[in-house]
């Protein structure tokens, strides 16, 4: 297998990703909507009851609807990549996924260009939320939506293979949404997406312990330091062994031996 065999295969399966995007259009506004309930709703309801101090990366007081932009970028990976691997749980009902993982290509590169094609549609989604934001005066450094973008795709893709690891466990699409309440809602809510840690803290010691071991919590500090032209190496480190740790998971859930391909009969 030529690198060009597999920037082939690459292509393909981005561009049939993006296809199935563009003929849903509601995914893309239901993506939207959600963040922007918080953002121009709740936020607006909150901001009272949570005053937030000069903590990094910020240099001063900030309102709550700046704090919370990242978490609900955030938020938008978090669902979409749910969203794509409710795709691949219909896709292996429909046989296509059977077909696709027989092809003679490693099954861990059909797996990572499945990732890289959400992920894709995950970030843009996320940019077009920051526009949004922008018009509504919730303005970010400049620079800042340029260097969140390596943050936004290492999230993306620390999400996205979370969502692979949990399709390939899953048997009918109809347990599929389940399993996502189960696992999304507690992953958003027990991090510091809508509040700060410190806050937690002030409530209960094991909810600030279980926010700080919670995954999305990292992303959403890699992201949130990035948009302000800062580094976190901590939220680095923990994001990426994440992602590493998710994706493995993926591929033995994927192994023809252990997972899906011999559980589907």
């Amino acid at each position: 297998m030529t690198a060009r065999h597999l920037w082939i295969v690459m292509r393909a399966i981005v561009l049939r990703e993006a296809l199935r995007f563009v003929h849903q259009r509601e995914r893309f506004v239901a993506a939207l909507v959600r963040p922007l309930v918080w953002l121009l709703v709740f936020a607006a309801g909150f901001r009272a009851a949570l005053g937030l101090s000069i903590t990094p990366p910020y240099q001063t007081y900030i309102t709550y609807e700046t704090y919370i932009v990242p978490g609900l970028c955030g938020m938008i990976l978090l669902f979409n990549g749910m969203q794509s691997s409710l795709s691949l749980v219909y896709d292996r009902e429909m046989g296509s996924m059977r077909l696709l993982l027989t092809a003679p290509v490693p099954r861990w590169w059909l797996l990572f260009c499945k990732l890289l094609g959400s992920t894709i549609i995950s970030i843009l989604q996320v940019y077009a939320f920051l526009l949004i934001a922008w018009v509504f005066d919730i303005t970010l450094p400049g620079w800042g939506y340029l260097a969140a973008l390596p943050a936004l795709v290492l999230a993306g893709l620390m999400l996205g293979a979370l969502g692979l690891a949990l399709s390939s466990f899953i048997k009918q699409l109809e347990n599929f949404a389940g399993v996502m309440n189960f696992v999304i809602f507690p992953m958003f809510f027990l991090s510091s997406a809508l509040y700060p840690l410190w806050k937690m803290a002030e409530s209960s010691e094991l909810l600030h312990d279980i926010c700080a071991a919670n995954p999305f919590t990292h992303a959403v500090e890699l992201i949130r330091f990035a948009l302000y032209l800062d580094f976190n190496a901590m939220a680095l480190l923990w994001t990426a062994l994440a992602t590493l740790a998710f994706m493995a998971l993926a591929l033995w859930g994927y192994d023809p031996a252990r997972g899906m391909m011999t559980r589907k009969r």
